[in-house]
C-alpha cells in the first residue's frame, strides 16, 4: 500500500508539472505574438477613412487590447466575422473586421420586398446556430450581445455573427440616456435574469444560456418579420423591458400565434425564452433540432445549399426590379398623360424624345380671342364651384403645330360660332411663329404680329359678335361656305385703320368641317 501511494503522489506532481509547463509555453508564446502585433494596423495603411462604425475612447491598457485581439484572431469558423485588427493609437481608434455586404438580418427581414420561403428561413436559423455553438465552445465563451443587428448576410448569402468578444471596449451603453428608445430598444434580445442583475448605464455581463434566450427573439423576428419582440398592444421598448424584467406570470413574451409556423420551431422558440435558464436547450441541442427541420436543405451539398440560397436572393431581386419598373412606367405614363395636356401632342412627344423643339415659321393660321363682357361681376356673385377660373381671355389656334392648307379659317369659324352664346370673339389670320418656350415649365407659345393683331381686334369688338379680318375673310371666302358682313374700317392701336368684317353665319350645306360637342354647326346662325 506505501508503494502505491508512492507512485500515485510522483504520477500527480509529474501531470502538474507538464501542465505547467505547457501553461508557460502559452504564456510565452501570448507574449511573443503580443510582442510582434499581428493585430495591430497602422491609421496610414487604411486606404477609406469613411468607416460605417467605430470604436473611440475606453480601449484599456495596451496589454488588455492585445490579448482579447489575438483570441480574435484565431477564431476561424464559416459563420462568424472575420477578426482582422484594431488601430489603438489617438484619434484613429477603430476595429477592423470582415465587410458583409448584405446587410444586417434586421434590415432583410424588416425589408417586405425580400421575400423570404422557409428553405431560407431555416438556413438563416442554422447559420446562428452553427456560429454560436462555435462561439461557446472557444475561448470567448459568450457573446452577450446577440441580436438581429448583430448579424449580417456575406456576398455568397450566408450569415455570420459579429460584434462579439471585445465587451470592454464597448462604449455603447455609457453614451446612452436611460431616457432614449435605442438604449431600452438594444435590452430586447436580454435575457430576464440578466436584466435583473444589470447596472445603470453598465455594460451587461452575458451568459450562454442568455444567449440562447437572445436566439430565441431571433427565431420569432425571422417568424414574424414585425420587427423585434412584437407585442399586439403598442408598448414602448423600456415597457417591455420592465415587463420582461419583472418576472410577472405567466413570463411576458412576444405574441406569435401557432399558425405562423410548424408546432416544432414553436416549441423550440418558447423552450429558449423559458424564464429559468435551466430550462433552455444550449447551441450544440438547438444544432440538432434545426438539423431535422431543414432536413431538406441539409440533405443536399454545400453547392446545392449555396446555389438554392441565391436563386432565392435573385428571385426576390427580380421581383423587386418588376415592381420597381411598372411603378416607374406609371408614373411616366402619368406624366406623358400631363404633358400632352399642356403641350399640342407632336410637340410633347419631341419632348418625351428627348429632342429639342425648334421654333418654326407658320405662313398662315388662324387665331381667336375670346373675351367675356363683365367677367368680374359675374365671378363676384358666383361660387368657386360656379367659376373654377381667375382669367376670362382664352386664345386658340388652328393651323398648327400640324399644318392643314387653310382649314384653319373655317375650323376656328366654325367653332367661334358653336360658343357664341356666351363669349366675344374676334378671328385674325396671319403668319406666327411658333415654339417651347422653357424648360422646367415648358409653354409652347406663339408670336408675330398675328397674335398682337388678334388681340387689337379683341380689344375693339362688340358683345355676341365675331370680329373677323379681312385676311381671314378672303380665306373664309375661298372655303365657300360662310357668311360675312362688312363692319368698316376700325382704328386699331399701333396698326392705324384696318377693314373688319363680323362673322354671321356657317351656310347649311357644308358638312366636312367642326361639329363641337354634339353641336350641328350648319344649324348654327346669329
Amino acid at each position: 500500500m506505501v508503494r502505491y501511494h508512492v507512485v500515485t503522489f510522483w504520477h500527480n506532481v509529474e501531470n502538474e508539472l507538464k501542465a505547467l509547463k505547457r501553461s508557460v509555453r502559452r504564456h510565452y508564446k501570448l507574449e511573443a505574438e503580443l510582442a510582434s502585433m499581428t493585430w495591430k494596423i497602422q491609421w496610414d495603411e487604411v486606404l477609406s477613412t469613411q468607416l460605417p462604425r467605430s470604436t473611440r475612447g475606453k480601449f484599456g491598457s495596451r496589454i488588455s487590447v492585445g490579448r482579447v485581439s489575438m483570441l480574435m484572431k484565431d477564431l476561424h469558423h464559416d459563420h462568424l466575422v472575420r477578426f482582422i485588427g484594431m488601430s489603438i493609437e489617438s484619434p484613429h481608434q477603430a476595429i477592423f473586421t470582415e465587410y458583409c455586404p448584405k446587410g444586417s438580418l434586421q434590415d432583410i427581414l424588416e425589408n417586405e420586398q425580400i421575400k423570404l420561403d422557409w428553405m431560407f428561413r431555416y438556413s438563416l436559423m442554422h447559420d446562428i446556430v452553427k456560429g454560436m455553438a462555435y462561439l461557446h465552445s472557444s475561448e470567448i465563451r459568450v457573446h452577450s450581445k446577440l441580436k438581429s443587428s448583430n448579424c449580417v448576410v456575406d456576398s455568397r448569402f450566408v450569415l455570420k455573427i459579429t460584434d462579439f468578444g471585445l465587451h470592454q471596449l464597448d462604449t455603447d451603453d455609457e453614451n446612452q440616456n436611460l431616457d432614449s428608445y435605442v438604449y431600452w430598444k438594444r435590452r430586447l434580445w436580454t435575457a430576464p435574469e440578466l436584466l435583473r442583475t444589470a447596472q445603470p448605464m453598465g455594460h451587461i455581463r452575458g451568459t450562454q444560456k442568455g444567449d440562447v434566450y437572445s436566439f430565441a427573439i431571433i427565431v420569432q423576428e425571422i417568424i414574424m418579420r414585425m420587427g423585434p419582440f412584437f407585442v399586439h398592444n403598442e408598448i414602448s421598448p423600456k415597457e417591455i423591458v420592465e415587463n420582461v424584467r419583472n418576472g410577472q406570470k405567466p413570463p411576458f413574451r412576444p405574441a406569435i400565434d401557432d399558425d405562423m409556423a410548424d408546432e416544432e420551431v414553436l416549441q423550440m422558440m418558447r423552450r429558449c425564452w423559458s424564464e429559468d435558464p435551466v430550462d433552455r436547450p444550449d447551441f450544440h441541442a438547438l444544432k440538432g433540432i434545426i438539423r431535422r427541420l431543414n432536413k431538406d436543405n441539409e440533405s443536399g451539398n454545400i453547392l446545392d445549399n449555396l446555389l438554392s440560397r441565391m436563386e432565392q436572393y435573385a428571385n426576390n431581386l427580380e421581383a423587386l426590379v418588376e415592381e420597381r419598373t411598372a411603378d416607374y412606367l406609371d408614373e411616366k405614363r402619368k406624366c406623358e398623360e400631363l404633358l400632352y395636356q399642356l403641350l399640342p401632342k407632336s410637340v410633347a412627344s419631341q419632348l418625351i424624345a428627348g429632342k429639342s423643339v425648334v421654333a418654326e415659321h407658320y405662313d398662315s393660321v388662324t387665331i381667336y380671342f375670346s373675351d367675356i363682357v363683365g367677367f368680374t361681376a359675374i365671378s363676384a356673385e358666383s361660387t368657386p364651384m360656379q367659376v373654377e377660373t381667375i382669367g376670362d381671355a382664352y386664345m386658340v389656334v388652328s393651323g398648327l403645330p400640324v399644318r392643314n392648307g387653310i382649314k384653319h379659317a373655317g375650323e376656328i369659324a366654325g367653332m367661334s360660332l358653336a360658343m357664341l352664346e356666351a363669349i366675344r370673339r374676334q378671328l385674325f389670320k396671319g403668319p406666327v411663329v411658333a415654339g417651347v418656350v422653357g424648360l422646367k415649365m415648358p409653354r409652347y407659345c406663339l408670336f408675330g404680329d398675328t397674335v398682337n393683331t388678334s388681340s387689337r381686334m379683341e380689344s375693339n369688338g362688340l358683345p355676341l359678335r365675331i370680329h373677323v379680318s379681312s385676311t381671314t375673310k378672303e380665306a373664309l371666302d375661298k372655303l365657300g361656305m360662310f357668311q360675312l358682313d362688312l363692319r368698316g374700317e376700325v382704328e386699331m392701336k399701333g396698326k392705324g385703320k384696318m377693314v373688319t368684317y363680323w362673322l354671321r353665319h356657317k351656310e347649311p350645306t357644308a358638312t366636312d368641317l367642326i361639329d363641337i360637342d354634339g353641336v350641328d354647326l350648319r344649324e348654327t346662325k346669329v
